[in-house]
């Protein structure tokens, strides 16, 4: 058999003395101390050749790193940003600090709002203080005369009064427990303090009333004793002045409580004479000196604190106090009344006689008078408040609502910018995702494989045309794409000139390794020594390994063998052909081989596929083991072929990167001329649609798995 393929021309060439051509490649080299002498001098062993070797080909090296370059860095690192992040966080920053402003601004606000609001709490406190000032006031005055004198008759006059001031106090009290809920954020304490001392003071009202004017010749003592009441609720305006920080508001409140007490120095004036006059208007009246004191000084009190209101109201005072000051000429009498009585000694002894109830007619009169500019001045106090409160509202809500559209205005052309270089940026990353992956891969396969000159080597642009750094970005981009491309096209061309220069070694070395088997051919058929024919058989034999290698030749190239069969022929004459090329072709065991057939235009390539398993094998293995074949056929009409040797076998990374390799040859480069076994086998395999895969073996070692499809192992 063997003699008849290397005569015929269809047995394949048997692997190069060096560098182990066979698909385990990949072994480790302690193989070979396994088996010294079964590789040639040289011989690095293909399976320890892949992990020392350089990169295979088709595998991209890594980049080198520019010069002072550290790498990438952490992800959290500010380079590794992705642009949309940076862009929000690089907005971020004004937009926070902005929306912080205003959030302060429109926090000031509410602030301002609250404060207001407060405002407004103090000023009805106010009003009601003013009002219980006003009610004791009337009390004490009204009931000056009657108790004074003892007068059983004015008694249900002095509880009307007395129950008006109860009134007037359950008001104060409960607009109070406003004050004191409004206080729980301490903005109010001082207020809510003056508060408790007030109505603790207040506590008193039963004690004076219990002896009011009861002391002969001292109208004073309860007159004072109401007038400290009535101050500390006067008072309460200046605690509640302390408490707004409106300078309006401020002015408004003096000014109320400079007025509200020339009212109360009024009133005084009027209780201490009404204590002194007779209830008759026959008889004078007695006013004792000490009363007479103290009501000339609070009429001098009464003049000071106008003056003070005049000073403190500013424009408009004359106006507001014409009804007390012109014009009335029962106010001009009471007052001119009222300055003789006080203001000398027996001052009151020189006028006519006049009763108490006469006197509180006539002086009520500017009392009164005086009581409806004090709620003029409280009602605008209140008018002021609701308005300030208002525009302090309004300017809420309208520095809300600006803040909100500058947000807005901000958001949206941030969106807008950042979205036009996203869509630009991503437009790139697409395209240069799709250039290094699926397009210029493809364009340099079909480089590879058709002439370069059929081949569409034009460049689409990425398509972003802006004047930025993107659109700079994007035109370097397509000149790269172009470089590449060009770059791409001269090495196919570069590698179809080396494919055509080793075809043309290859078929020389054909025709000169052809004729050189027919001469050995013919010495052995004319050759009767023994020992030379046995030399002549050796020669024999390495020439048709030298064929075999330069066949090796021809599939680097991509090129088929000019050697053809037309006929099919017995998967056993295949497989004896395949051993008959291997240098250690004695170790080699068939058995159970099925009768079934290969397809003629198969033989050839199956033959070298075979032989360059069989190589490997018997090299990394012992010399003293058996590398046996199988075959089975398979119910679907294919058939397997198995080769088992008894190596140390591979690891399974080893394992799985030559199945890899023997499924996708990589391209052609010195690597592959350093391991051609492994490519001429996938190669082959690939040609003809055969399936090979390596698996350890369960008696060690490794086995080969040759699957044939049906086209090929049923003679085509």
């Amino acid at each position: 058999m063997q003699g008849r393929f290397k005569r015929d021309g269809s047995a394949s060439a048997e692997p190069e003395p060096q560098g182990g051509t066979g698909p385990k490649a990949v072994s480790s080299s302690p193989q070979h101390a396994q088996n010294p002498g079964q590789t040639q001098p040289g011989d690095s062993g293909e399976r320890a050749g892949q992990a020392a070797g350089p990169s295979a080909p088709g595998q991209q090296s890594p980049a080198k790193p520019a010069k002072g370059s550290t790498g990438p860095g952490p992800r959290i690192a500010l380079r590794n940003w992705r642009i949309s992040t940076r862009l929000v966080s690089l907005l971020a920053l004004p937009v926070v600090a902005a929306t912080s402003l205003g959030a302060l601004r429109i926090n000031q606000s509410m602030d301002d709002i609250q404060q207001l609001e407060n405002m407004k709490l103090l000023t009805e406190m106010t009003k009601q203080a003013t009002e219980l000032a006003a009610a004791l006031q009337e009390e004490r005055d009204q009931s000056a005369g009657p108790l004074a004198h003892g007068s059983k008759s004015s008694a249900i006059a002095v509880k009307g009064d007395r129950e008006q001031t109860d009134r007037a106090l359950k008001n104060f009290l409960d607009k109070s427990e406003q004050i004191d809920a409004a206080s729980k954020d301490g903005k109010l304490v001082g207020v809510r303090d003056s508060l408790v001392g007030i109505a603790s003071d207040l506590n008193d009202l039963t004690k004076i009333r219990s002896t009011a004017y009861t002391a002969t010749d001292n109208s004073t003592q309860t007159v004072e004793a109401y007038h400290r009441l009535i101050t500390h609720l006067l008072d309460l305006s200046q605690d509640m002045a302390e408490a707004t920080s409106n300078p309006d508001m401020i002015q408004r409140t003096r000014a109320l409580s400079a007025f509200s007490s020339a009212k109360e120095y009024a009133s005084i004036q009027r209780a201490v004479l009404a204590a002194a006059l007779p209830a008759n208007n026959t008889d004078k009246g007695d006013l004792a000196e000490n009363d007479r004191l103290y009501a000339q000084s609070a009429l001098q009190s009464q003049t000071s604190e106008i003056r003070s209101f005049t000073s403190i109201y500013g424009d408009g005072a004359e106006d507001l106090l014409k009804p007390i000051s012109e014009g009335n000429p029962v106010i001009e009498a009471s007052d001119q009344y009222a300055g003789r009585a006080v203001g000398k000694k027996d001052g009151l002894a020189s006028l006519k006689a006049r009763s108490y109830q006469d006197w509180l007619d006539d002086s009520s009169t500017k009392i009164q008078q005086m009581k409806n500019i004090e709620l003029k001045l409280l009602e605008d106090m209140e008018q002021q408040a609701r308005e300030l409160r208002n525009e302090s509202e309004q300017e809420a809500i309208i520095s809300g609502v600006l803040i909100l559209l500058v947000l807005g205005v901000s958001l949206v052309g941030a969106f807008v910018v950042a979205r036009s270089m996203i869509r630009s940026l991503r437009r790139l990353e697409d395209t240069a995702t799709k250039v290094a992956q699926d397009r210029l891969p493809e364009l340099v396969k079909q480089l590879s494989e058709t002439d370069p000159q059929d081949v569409d080597t034009s460049v689409e642009s990425v398509g972003v045309h802006s004047r930025d750094e993107i659109g700079r970005v994007a035109a370097a981009f397509d000149d790269v794409h172009r470089e590449a491309v060009r770059l791409a096209a001269e090495q196919a061309l570069l590698r179809g000139n080396v494919n055509a220069m080793f075809t043309n070694l290859s078929r020389r070395s054909q025709g000169l390794i052809q004729r050189q088997l027919s001469l050995i051919s013919e010495l052995e058929s004319r050759e009767a020594d023994p020992d030379q024919l046995s030399s002549l058989f050796k020669l024999d034999h390495l020439a048709t390994r030298m064929r075999r290698n330069g066949e090796n030749l021809l599939v680097l190239a991509g090129e088929e063998p000019g050697r053809r069969w037309t006929r099919p022929v017995p998967l056993v004459d295949v497989l004896r052909a395949a051993a008959s090329e291997v240098e250690q072709y004695e170790r080699i065991e068939l058995a159970s081989v099925p009768s079934t057939e290969v397809a003629g235009r198969v033989v050839n390539d199956l033959v070298h596929l075979l032989a360059e398993l069989l190589e490997n094998a018997t090299s990394f293995s012992s010399p003293q083991t058996k590398v046996k074949v199988t075959g089975h056929a398979l119910p679907d009409g294919r058939v397997l072929i198995e080769i088992h040797d008894t190596g140390i076998g591979l690891s399974p990374e080893d394992l799985a990167a030559i199945n890899e390799r023997l499924a996708s040859p990589p391209t052609v480069d010195v690597s592959v001329s350093r391991r051609m076994g492994l490519f001429v086998v996938g190669r082959l395999s690939q040609r003809h649609g055969i399936r090979i895969q390596l698996r350890p073996s369960d008696s060690g070692g490794t086995t080969a798995l040759v699957m044939l499809p049906v086209d090929v192992a049923q003679g085509g």
